[in-house]
């Protein structure tokens, strides 16, 4: 016996069934009947149809092979036969409602992109380990300072001498090396560059575990002073300088009037920013003196370290205490309350940046949550609308777990699609803003790709993604009742079901959207709170550039100040130069700190000791920034050691008393040397914006030994247009010498606010997509609701309902999601409140102000949402509605 379909069934429903459903049902009983015949799709389909209409038409004969199938079941796995089935299936539904499946597939990517983005830049830097061998096992050494003496500063640079005690006595390390920055000049092409260099110690390379491209790297015995003059290459500049020659091993390159031989050349995922220095163009011994190395009070200097096996930070750091308490006790002089800790090299290179960027991860997650509930609803209004088609399928015998797997897997081929589509756009996205991730300084920027990892987040994200968006929806169509599904006819009354799980959704993107503007509000308000607040100078129209003077040609004081007092001159008698000065460091630049020990008072401990923001300044600087003078007078050329202190510091040092007259020592820098106050300043932020300025002194001396000077030059014309001007006037002194760093002092200031901005430009666009999704969410179903009750609303207006009365009944069917929302949104805004307040300044993190700005756009966003569908409403036609029906 022949495989019969049911023939009355099969001419019913091609009768009486409409066509978008007719693929739906009887596709399945082709599919079915070709499985199990094993006859192709198209002989399956002549036959099958000549079954079931063939009281006139005999259906073709099997062949014996299909005959012996009648007692056989088919092979494969049922379930993946049923789920091959449904995608299939899917596919075909899909493709009928081009709009509908790009408008989800269109979602889904926004949110699926933008989460595989910010997750890229948390993978790189948060997870994956850095390029190094073993690297869980490297780690940092600091010292950590006396607290009453730094207060809030947690880690400090370390001293030579305690390094070298560190690497004798401690057991728990492989090795440990030293390290610091070291600028040369090379000169080329008749041109002096600056060149940017790493003077690494003993054992430096080792550590890392990383060997070198081309050649070696340094042997213990060129560690020392008269066998140095090696150097290791970075790819970069062995491509750009060397043209990538291969035969450079043995070469000599002449760096700040010295000769070095090449003996290696580093790979290119080789970068000292990982250690804390500057992107180094190559690399020399440290090679550090007899008298360098007994130096312990003195702390400018970076250490690594690889832990042994089986050895873990907290127990590195038992160790590393102990040996601290030992050597505070044998120069207490020196290391009275300085203590020493290792911190995992992964660690130290996030910084501060993992908070930022987890709450990125959190924000991106909420837009992801908001596709999902948008798409939700748009799901939910297409199944409403095939209430019909499902309770066939149902009156076939396809039960509600059947129903919601088939859905089920609808929303998860297009999140599948949408997913895909967001990767490529995460892709883009990564490569177009690779500037930007940079120049925020985005930790590992370099390095950040879409890698395995980012694939399978993806992948994992797009599945969660299509079960959230499609549960609902596929859950409450397998809850529909079938009588009234066949019952319904033509009437439109199906825009009524549902409505509560649509308003719930309306209210969830609504909240989410909330938070997210909430965040945004308060990243651009910090952002505006740092750049307005008072650093105690005024960056405007001020144009800087540093120089450093080579030991080898400026041997002596003399030299040194002649050289500056000569460029000064030059520059000063620039047209458009108001003024013009130099300082050591300028603030937002780091700088020395150091004790200072007033005259007639002995020195004290390190824990015990006054500590200032030590400054090197000529004259002329005060006036370039405008740093205000209250008492006294500004240093001049005659003056042989003078100093200016600012008012916090006159209050740390003096109290209530005048410091005009009195004689200070700078015991780091000399025992013997004293310098007279001459003045006091105001005082001005030398570290980030967001920190209270500390006491600072400026030190000038006529016969000074400042290499590295970055003048300060205020302009009454746009500082940048006289930059080439001022370059020229330095090189007239000296054209050996380069110029480095040429900027505003008002862009120096803004690289100070790189992560508040970076943090407010992708908030701020989270918060704007998220706006848009709410605000489609709401048109979207408002529009649907409206068609739905356009019978109802006919009737209103038939019976005298005015305008006013039909936008109104829309407007609060919009609105009351929309203010559910909003309240909601507010709860979770003062749940998360303090750790927000981790990342913002100058405003609190539940700013009632803010709240209330962010909860009025959300109202006139829902009201403009539901505007146009409530227009819509009001030209509804009741002679045309009910006729219809």
């Amino acid at each position: 016996m022949t495989p019969r379909p049911p023939r009355l069934a099969a001419w019913l429903l091609t009768r009486f069934l409409a066509d978008e459903w007719a693929d739906f049902v009887i596709g399945d009983m082709e599919e079915e009947f070709a499985r199990r015949s094993r006859l192709s799709r198209a002989s399956a389909r002549a036959w099958f149809w000549r079954a079931s209409l063939g009281c006139l038409i005999a259906p073709p004969p099997l062949s014996r092979h299909t005959e012996q199938l009648r007692s056989s079941p088919p092979a494969g796995d049922p379930a993946v036969r049923t789920l091959i089935a449904d995608v299939s299936y899917s596919l075909r539904v899909l493709l009928r409602a081009p709009s509908f499946s790009l408008a989800v597939i269109a979602v889904l990517a926004l949110g699926i992109g933008a989460n595989t983005a910010i997750f890229s830049i948390v993978n790189t830097v948060l997870l994956r380990p850095l390029p190094y061998s073993d690297s869980a096992r490297l780690v940092r050494i600091f010292h950590t300072p006396p607290a009453a003496a730094f207060p809030g500063v947690k880690t400090f640079s370390v001293s030579p001498a305690n390094f070298y005690d560190w690497k004798r006595e401690a057991t728990r390390f492989e090795n440990m090396a030293i390290y610091r920055f070291r600028p040369f000049t090379m000169l080329a092409g008749g041109r002096a560059d600056a060149v940017i260099g790493g003077a690494v110690g003993d054992g430096f390379f080792d550590i890392v575990g990383m060997p070198p491209a081309l050649g070696r790297t340094f042997r213990p015995d060129e560690d020392v002073p008269g066998r140095d003059r090696v150097v290791v290459l970075s790819d970069a500049f062995w491509r750009t300088r060397f043209a990538a020659d291969r035969e450079v091993l043995g070469k000599t390159v002449t760096l700040s009037d010295e000769s070095y031989t090449i003996v290696g050349v580093m790979p290119l995922r080789f970068s000292m920013k990982t250690w804390g220095v500057a992107a180094a163009d190559l690399w020399v011994p440290v090679a550090h003196t007899d008298e360098a190395r007994a130096v312990r009070d003195n702390h400018n200097e970076q250490v690594v370290a690889r832990m042994k096996r089986g050895v873990d930070t907290a127990a590195a750091n038992a160790e590393l205490s102990a040996v601290s308490a030992r050597l505070e006790a044998a120069y207490p002089q020196a290391n009275a309350g300085w203590g020493a800790v290792a911190i995992p090299l992964q660690e130290v290179l996030v910084g501060d940046a993992r908070t930022p960027l987890l709450i990125l991860l959190a924000a991106v997650g909420l837009v992801l949550l908001i596709a999902c509930a948008n798409v939700g609803n748009l799901l939910f209004a297409r199944t409403l609308g095939r209430r019909k088609e499902l309770a066939i399928r149902a009156a076939l015998g396809a039960g509600r777990a059947r129903v919601f797997q088939q859905l089920l897997v609808e929303t998860l081929v297009l999140a599948s699609v949408g997913g895909g589509a967001g990767v490529l756009l995460a892709r883009v996205t990564l490569q177009a803003g690779a500037s930007i991730l940079t120049a925020n300084q985005v930790p590992r920027a370099d390095e950040i790709a879409i890698d395995r990892s980012v694939l399978l987040f993806a992948l994992a994200l797009s599945l969660l993604t299509g079960v959230l968006a499609g549960a609902v929806p596929a859950f409450r169509a397998g809850r529909a009742d079938l009588n009234d599904a066949l019952k319904e006819g033509g009437r439109s009354g199906a825009g009524t079901v549902g409505g509560r799980t649509r308003r719930v959704l309306i209210a969830c993107e609504v909240a989410l959207s909330v938070m997210l503007l909430m965040g945004a509000s308060l990243m651009i308000r910090t952002l505006s709170a740092l750049r307005s607040v008072d650093a105690g100078y005024d960056p405007a129209s001020v144009l800087t550039m540093t120089t450093r003077l080579p030991a080898t040609r400026y041997k002596t004081p003399a030299q040194i100040s002649a050289y500056y007092r000569a460029t000064l001159d030059k520059v000063r008698a620039l047209p458009g130069v108001e003024s013009a000065g130099a300082i050591d460091a300028l603030p937002a630049q780091g700088g020395s700190v150091q004790p200072l020990v007033l005259e007639g008072h002995a020195e004290l401990l390190p824990r015990d000791q006054p500590i200032v923001e030590v400054r090197k300044i000529t004259p002329g600087y005060l006036k370039s920034l405008r740093i205000p003078l209250f008492r006294g007078r500004d240093v001049a050329e005659t003056d042989t050691d003078v100093m200016l202190v600012s008012r916090s510091a006159v209050k740390l040092l003096w109290g209530d008393g005048d410091p005009i007259g009195t004689r200070v020592t700078l015991p780091l820098e000399s025992k013997t040397r004293q310098s007279t106050i001459v003045g006091i300043v105001g005082d001005v932020k030398q570290g980030e914006l967001s920190q209270a300025a500390g006491p600072s002194v400026y030190e000038f001396t006529r016969e000074h030994d400042w290499s590295r000077m970055t003048f300060a030059i205020r302009t009454a014309v746009p500082p940048l247009s006289i930059a080439s001007g001022a370059v020229a006037a330095l090189r007239s002194v000296d054209a050996d010498q380069p110029v480095i760093q040429v900027r505003t002092m008002q862009a120096i200031l803004d690289e100070t606010l790189n992560s508040q901005r970076f943090s407010a430009l992708l908030l701020g666009i989270f918060a704007g997509l998220a706006l848009v999704l709410a605000s489609l969410g709401i048109f979207s179903v408002l529009s649907y609701i409206v068609r739905g009750r356009s019978r109802e609303i006919g009737i209103r207006t038939a019976l005298g309902a005015g305008t006013a009365d039909v936008v109104r009944l829309v407007v609060v069917e919009g609105m009351r999601p929309a203010l559910a929302g909003i309240a909601a949104g507010a709860i979770g805004v003062l749940a998360s409140a303090r750790l927000l307040q981790k990342v913002v300044y100058g405003v609190s993190g539940s700013d009632p102000l803010t709240l209330g700005a962010v909860s009025i756009t959300l109202v006139l966003v829902a009201l403009s949402a539901s505007l146009v569908p409530a227009y819509r409403a009001c030209r509804v036609d009741p002679l045309t509605v009910l006729r219809a029906e």
